[in-house]
């Protein structure tokens, strides 16, 4: 009998995330959860990028908010795969340019808790 799912340490659940490029973020509006896609890369402290017009909502609700972050990839023919989520405060950082500012800003999700799981195959793969 194979387990449902293996954690991930912490080490696994970076190098995951950093060979994707879209996950979702989590946060909420009006007490209610919200949910997300967003295209991210990995800062080098291991913080979240997220990319962001300056005015939308997701600024306004996640400015100095916690928020949730989780991207993955799950093969439903197999029931196989992986998922790894982020935890922490998000930030909000202006984009410059020489010009002056732009109407994108960057959300930084400083990373409080890193947590993954591996979910082996639970039929055969097809031909």
């Amino acid at each position: 009998m194979t387990p449902h799912s293996t954690t991930l340490d912490e080490w696994e659940c970076r190098r995951r995330l950093a060979g994707l490029a879209v996950g979702r973020v989590v946060y909420t509006v009006d007490a209610l959860p919200a949910v997300r896609p967003a295209r991210y890369r990995l800062g080098a402290d291991g913080s979240v990028l997220l990319s962001a017009g300056a005015e939308s909502e997701l600024i306004r609700a996640v400015s100095g908010a916690i928020v949730a972050f989780e991207a993955g990839e799950l093969d439903a023919a197999e029931g196989s795969g992986w998922s790894v989520t982020v935890l922490g405060r998000a930030d909000v950082l202006p984009v410059r340019t020489a010009d002056g500012p732009t109407g994108t800003v960057t959300v930084r999700i400083l990373p409080e808790l890193v947590s993954g799981r591996l979910f082996p195959p639970t039929r055969p793969a097809g031909p």
